[in-house]
């Protein structure tokens, strides 16, 4: 079987029949067509389906009853972000008038890790989780004009709101949940917390902090600055987003790995149940990084 393809060079007809040729065109075009069809077809994972989807297009339980049917607005914007967070284009006012009791308040034995004053990316959940501003706290609001430095300060935008919020938009608790955090965080896992497993500043190696009861972290220089994670899949040579990440603060003595909030959740995702990065399975999730 041959496939004719007919075609103008100048004022001469050509013909074209070698066959490969025609295969070749047949899945050019096949391998178009499919890209196209992709780039039609909706969303079918990520943040659309998880409860941090606060949109009026949200099915989950906490969102807005009107006002945007945005979904990225809630935590990031374009233009005109907090320059102070430690999150990408963040959109919204850290909780800067929050005063936070961490679990070094309890004066464990069994940590060796330095704890810092909360801060890093877990400043940004805390924004919300803390329950001390309201959810629609946007510092960029959807549409023209809506720019506000304060992000409308404590009680936001003024939006109404469906689920477990109070009158003013703030994220408070059911009997059974705990997603409102508050701003005692000391039972909660350590945030700000020194890894352990070792990893150690580029410009100070002696300050290494290195316990056999932690998993030794994987690092990497990216655009200058040297990252840390653990890693869950076996693929130490990058950093994917099923390890676990660590980020970067100054400790005492020198710049080191970090447990924060989103070292273990990823909050873009509910693949795995309250947003964690693996599944907790067997204590996968503290496995990951604790040697039991």
């Amino acid at each position: 079987m041959e496939f004719k393809v007919a075609y103008n060079v100048g004022d001469t007809m050509a013909l074209h029949t070698h066959i490969t040729g025609g295969l070749l065109r047949l899945a050019s075009v096949s391998a178009l067509l499919f890209g196209l069809i992709g780039l039609s077809q909706p969303v079918l994972a990520g943040i659309a389906t998880t409860k941090h989807n606060l949109s009026t297009g949200s099915t989950a339980t906490n969102r807005v009853t009107a006002g945007t049917d945005e979904i990225c607005v809630f935590c990031h914007t374009p233009h005109a972000a907090d320059t102070t967070a430690p999150v990408p284009l963040w959109n919204k006012r850290l909780s800067t008038g929050a005063t936070y009791t961490t679990y070094a308040s309890l004066n464990s034995s069994t940590i060796d890790g330095e704890i810092l004053p909360t801060g890093s990316i877990s400043l940004a959940c805390l924004s919300c989780h803390d329950g001390t501003q309201a959810m629609d706290n946007i510092i960029n609001a959807p549409g023209s004009g809506g720019y506000d430095a304060t992000g409308g300060g404590p009680n936001g935008l003024g939006y109404t709101w469906t689920g477990n919020v109070t009158a003013a938009g703030m994220m408070t608790n059911l009997p059974t949940t705990l997603a409102m955090l508050g701003t005692d965080l000391s039972n909660d896992h350590p945030i700000g917390i020194r890894y352990c497993g070792g990893g150690q500043s580029t410009a100070t190696p002696s300050g290494a902090c290195v316990d056999a009861d932690f998993v030794a972290p994987s690092n990497a220089v990216i655009n200058s600055n040297q990252v840390w994670w653990v890693d869950t899949t076996g693929g130490t040579a990058s950093r994917e987003k099923t390890d676990m990440i660590l980020y970067t603060r100054a400790f005492t003595g020198a710049t080191g790995p970090s447990v924060e909030c989103a070292s273990c959740h990823d909050p873009h995702t509910s693949v795995n149940p309250t947003f964690l990065r693996i599944s907790n399975a067997g204590s996968g999730v503290c496995l990951a990084c604790h040697v039991k």
